[in-house]
């Protein structure tokens, strides 16, 4: 097999039909007749999976993942990587926001740099005003506090070779964050300016991407563990410091004046502090937690291929 086509079904079904024209077109012109579309149903609300399961019956180049509900973005695409079998993997979003006709470009340049993957980066962000602080935001705090240099405005439309896809697959964290699984990877990566499409409505809503960005961040660095060291050594010099002004104040000059309020906002800051200390701490253990039970990221429902439909048949 010479060619995967990886794609996602999560209320796709307004694009499944004009995707797989695009992407079998396109496929054709690259590598003939040797190549797959996989299309993995993150468990879609609407009827993407009966569209796709279609295709298969009249599609032999089409397979569908049927995941037993959903499980996420990321966790669905690295299910669909691990059951492609092409040398060259192409992965991209099935709304139409990345093209297709991408792949040919992506070749080129994957040849022309000898490079194992060939990424996708938009040119300017697509959405809201918004939408583009928070995105701008989002990578410069992951790359603030993980020290991996993800690039800003990453897409999901990527070309990878086999040996890459590999190694990709081969994280098994069950709490996983796909973007910063592509940099880690290695490997020789190349990247290609382009512009995304604004054919649908973003399903991440403010809360989803906070999740995400402490997801991410939490995945790849223990630096908020460390940081609640130093702020808690440094919130203890400084007490101890004001604890010595105070005894210096009551022998040396006169008594400390009394005041309530300054006790109050005092214990009201400590408290904070210590209770969020202890929620990035229990964000860690948590993962620990959901890591050690060892747990799959998905679970496949059924795997629908033309072959099957034709025995049925």
């Amino acid at each position: 097999m010479k060619l995967s086509i990886v794609a996602t079904l999560y209320r796709s079904a307004p694009y499944i039909t004009e995707f797989h024209r695009r992407s079998s077109a396109v496929a054709k012109t690259l590598v003939s007749e040797d190549y797959e579309i996989i299309f993995v149903n993150d468990g879609s609300p609407d009827n993407s999976l009966e569209l796709a399961v279609h295709l298969t019956e009249l599609d032999p180049h089409v397979t569908v993942v049927d995941l037993s509900r959903n499980f996420g973005h990321h966790k669905a695409m690295m299910t669909g990587l691990a059951a492609a079998q092409g040398e060259r993997v192409f992965l991209i979003d099935t709304d139409l926001e990345e093209e297709p006709e991408w792949l040919l470009d992506f070749n080129a340049q994957m040849r022309a740099d000898a490079s194992d993957v060939v990424y996708g980066v938009q040119a300017k962000r697509k959405g809201n005003f918004f939408e583009k602080i928070t995105g701008a935001m989002f990578y410069s705090l992951f790359r603030l506090l993980t020290g991996i240099a993800q690039p800003d405005n990453i897409a999901t439309a990527r070309l990878m070779s086999r040996r890459y896809v590999h190694a990709l697959i081969s994280h098994k964290e069950s709490e996983l964050n796909i973007g910063g699984l592509w940099v880690i990877t290695g490997f020789k990566q190349s990247c290609q300016v382009i512009q995304k499409h604004a054919t649908s409505p973003t399903t991440y809503s403010l809360s989803r991407k906070f999740g995400h960005l402490v997801n991410a961040i939490t995945s790849f660095s223990s630096l908020p563990l460390v940081f609640t060291f130093y702020a808690g050594l440094a919130i203890s010099a400084s007490a101890m410091t004001y604890i010595f002004y105070l005894i210096c104040r009551y022998f040396f000059i006169a008594s400390p004046p009394d005041g309530y309020t300054s006790i109050v906002a005092s214990t009201w800051l400590f408290s904070g502090l210590i209770i969020f200390f202890l929620g990035v701490q229990g964000i860690y253990i948590s993962k620990v937690f959901s890591e050690v039970k060892q747990r799959p990221y998905t679970i496949i429902r059924h795997i629908y291929k033309y072959s099957q439909r034709q025995d049925v048949k």
